[in-house]
C-alpha cells in the first residue's frame, strides 16, 4: 500500500481534473467520456505514468465512470417513458459485441494507435456537428435488421475505442431516421449502460497483470480516480449547465465540436512529435 504522501499528488491532480471534467460535461451537456479521456491522459502523463499504457488506463477508466452515471441516467428516462426500449432490446448483444471487440483491438494496440483512433474519430464527429442540419435524415423510421445490428456493432466498437458512453453517435443514428432527439438522448442512456458495463470489463480483462500501471489499478482501470471523479463531476456539472443557459444550442454544439478539434489536434501532434 503506497504511503498517503506519495499519492498525494495523484489525488490533488485527478481532483482538479474532474472539476474541470464536470464543468465541460455540463456545459456541453455530454456523459463525459470525450472529455474525461484526454484530461486523463494527460493527467496520467503528468504524474510519470508510462507511455505504454496511459492511452489505455485513460480509455477503461473513463468507461467504469460512466456506468453508475448511465444507469443512474437511464432509471429517470425510463421512468418518464421516453426511451425506445425496443431498440435497446434489440441492441443487448449488438451493442456489448461492438464493445468487447473494441477491448480486444485495445488490448493488442499500442498507446500512439490508441491515440490516433480516437484522433480521427473526434476529427469525424466534431465535422458533423459543425456541418449539421436539421434538414439531414436518411429515413421516416430505424432501419431493420440486418443493418440496425451492424448500425449497434459499430456504435460499440467505436465507444470503446474512445472510452465513451456513445451518446453523440446514437444521437445521430436515432435523428438521422426521423426520431426526437428528445427520445435520442433517452434512450442513449441505455445505450451508455451496455457500452460502459462490458467495457469495464474488457479493460479489466486487456490489462491484467500489466506493468506500469498506477498505484490502485485493475487492468487498465485505476479505482482512486473512479472514487473520486464520480462526485467530483456530479457534483460541479451543474455549474457548466449554469453556463450552458447562456449560450445557444447551436453555440454549445460547434463549441464541443471545436473543443474535439482541438483534442484530436493534440493527439495528433503528439504522435508526430
Amino acid at each position: 500500500m503506497p504511503a498517503f504522501l506519495d499519492i498525494l499528488p495523484f489525488v490533488v491532480a485527478l481532483l482538479a481534473a474532474g472539476v474541470l471534467a464536470g464543468l465541460l460535461a455540463g456545459l456541453f451537456g455530454i456523459g463525459g467520456g470525450a472529455i474525461l479521456v484526454p484530461i486523463f491522459f494527460h493527467v496520467f502523463g503528468l504524474l510519470g505514468v508510462d507511455d505504454a499504457v496511459r492511452m489505455h488506463l485513460a480509455l477503461g477508466t473513463s468507461l467504469a465512470i460512466i456506468v453508475p452515471t448511465s444507469v443512474r441516467s437511464f432509471t429517470a428516462h425510463r421512468q418518464r417513458g421516453a426511451v425506445d426500449i425496443d431498440l435497446l432490446k434489440g441492441w443487448i448483444i449488438a451493442v456489448p459485441l461492438g464493445t468487447l471487440i473494441a477491448t480486444l483491438i485495445a488490448a493488442w494496440a499500442s498507446s500512439t494507435e490508441l491515440r490516433l483512433i480516437f484522433a480521427v474519430i473526434a476529427l469525424v464527429l466534431a465535422l458533423r456537428m459543425i456541418f449539421n442540419r436539421a434538414s439531414w435524415k436518411l429515413g421516416d423510421d430505424l432501419p431493420r435488421n440486418p443493418l440496425k445490428f451492424l448500425v449497434g456493432t459499430g456504435i460499440g466498437i467505436l465507444s470503446g475505442l474512445m472510452g465513451i458512453g456513445g451518446g453523440v453517435l446514437n444521437n445521430t443514428f436515432m435523428t438521422l431516421y426521423g426520431r426526437t432527439i428528445h427520445q435520442a438522448v433517452a434512450t442513449s442512456s441505455g445505450v451508455g449502460v451496455l457500452i460502459s458495463i462490458p467495457g469495464l470489463v474488457g479493460y479489466i480483462w486487456g490489462g491484467w497483470g500489466k506493468s506500469g500501471l498506477p498505484p490502485f489499478s485493475t487492468g487498465y482501470i485505476n479505482w482512486l480516480a473512479v472514487a473520486l471523479l464520480i462526485p467530483v463531476t456530479l457534483y460541479t456539472a451543474p455549474y457548466g449547465a449554469r453556463l450552458a443557459h447562456a449560450l445557444s444550442k447551436r453555440q454549445l454544439e460547434v463549441g464541443f465540436a471545436l473543443f474535439l478539434v482541438f483534442i484530436a489536434l493534440q493527439f495528433f501532434a503528439s504522435v508526430i512529435f
